[in-house]
């Protein structure tokens, strides 16, 4: 019997997926691994997508976890794209992903001119110099070029994100506000798993317990894969799956997360701060079910999505940070005439915000 959903339990279920509902009492490992990883192409932003989703968690602790624990890892995964993930889920994630998105660039590095063994040279010559240590993007410039390797423009993100793709190369520590590059083995020991494409059902899993209720089609929006793999994956956990319609649509959540469909009528929580290029935005192909009007246009542009006010599971407006010396101000701009029950649930929002940087918040909304 299939079970029948409104879009507003849709929108409970989803943000309860996402650790939305309430602040989990977990390590930043645990959690960046819950909601399916955080795009990182926006480093502070992607630190802040943890704040709402792990309870008491600090801008330093997120740091920690990445430079101090390794327990996350900064690399190109999902869509071509930086995400921090955990390192656990590293050996698998990199060889589903990275062949089929340096491939993808191929035709991009070439018109940067880096032809095929140009690539190759580059990467030798990159890994004989990150075997001292982390290099800021500056720094491999600089040495490429000692090693004859002129790398021009776009072509140095690009030869360092393939590198990246090959296993070879993450992200390391900061040097203030410049990221470095180490190589990975020696940052996280890293040794791929040597059968990659047997993973592919663990992470329809994966998305399903980050996403659901979902579908196939989504699930290719997120990850970036051919649609005929996600759904040969899908159809491996058909039976570990419980289908719900909405509006005569199906969509499907794992059996054993069948308990979150308790207590659905209470509806989502009432308001939250979502950083910019948050998982929750980036998660569905089909996104109508976050807007209630024409908000969707308003958000995004130029391939950026920023910071969004979300009001009962829905996009209701942007944010900005203004930060001081011993102050942080939370600027919001509603779509529309904001509710004013819902001022202390944000102005408590703005305060986790500051507490998250470790300093005093106060909250303005733009009329």
């Amino acid at each position: 019997m299939v079970i029948r959903l409104t879009w507003e339990q849709v929108r409970g279920l989803r943000l309860r997926a996402q650790r939305l509902d309430q602040p989990a009492a977990a390590s930043v490992a645990e959690v960046v691994q819950a909601v399916g990883g955080v795009q990182a192409q926006a480093p502070l932003a992607a630190a802040l997508s943890v704040r709402p989703r792990c309870a008491g968690v600090t801008a330093a602790q997120v740091e920690g976890a990445r430079v101090e624990a390794r327990s996350i890892v900064r690399t190109w995964l999902m869509r071509g794209t930086l995400h921090l993930v955990a390192s656990d889920d590293l050996p698998w994630l990199l060889p589903l992903f990275g062949p089929l998105f340096s491939a993808a660039s191929r035709r991009r590095r070439l018109e940067l001119g880096l032809e095929d063994d140009t690539v190759q040279q580059g990467v030798a010559a990159l890994r004989n110099a990150l075997a001292d240590g982390p290099l800021t993007r500056d720094q491999i410039t600089q040495r490429m070029a000692e090693r004859g390797i002129e790398l021009v423009g776009q072509a140095r993100p690009h030869l360092i994100a393939y590198a990246a793709q090959q296993g070879i190369v993450c992200c390391g520590p900061d040097q203030g506000s410049e990221p470095t590059y180490v190589l990975l083995t020696d940052w996280l020991g890293y040794q791929p798993h040597p059968a990659p494409e047997t993973m592919l059902p663990e992470l329809v899993r994966r998305y399903l317990a980050a996403f659901g209720p979902t579908r196939p089609e989504d699930m290719a929006g997120w990850s970036g894969l051919p649609m005929r793999e996600v759904r040969a994956a899908w159809a491996e956990v058909a039976d570990e799956m419980l289908e719900v319609a909405v509006e005569d649509e199906p969509f499907w959540l794992l059996k054993r997360d069948a308990d979150r469909l308790d207590g659905l009528d209470s509806g989502p929580s009432p308001v939250r701060l979502l950083a910019a290029f948050d998982t929750l935005l980036l998660g569905y192909r089909d996104r109508q079910w976050l807007h209630p009007t024409k908000s969707e246009q308003r958000i995004k542009g130029g391939g950026i999505l920023p910071p969004a006010l979300l009001v009962k599971g829905r996009v209701a407006g942007v944010w900005r940070v203004e930060r001081g010396r011993n102050r942080v101000t939370v600027e919001v701009t509603p779509f529309e005439t904001l509710d004013p029950d819902l001022e202390p649930a944000l102005a408590a929002e703005a305060a986790d915000v500051g507490r998250f940087y470790g300093v005093e918040a106060q909250v303005e909304i733009r009329k």
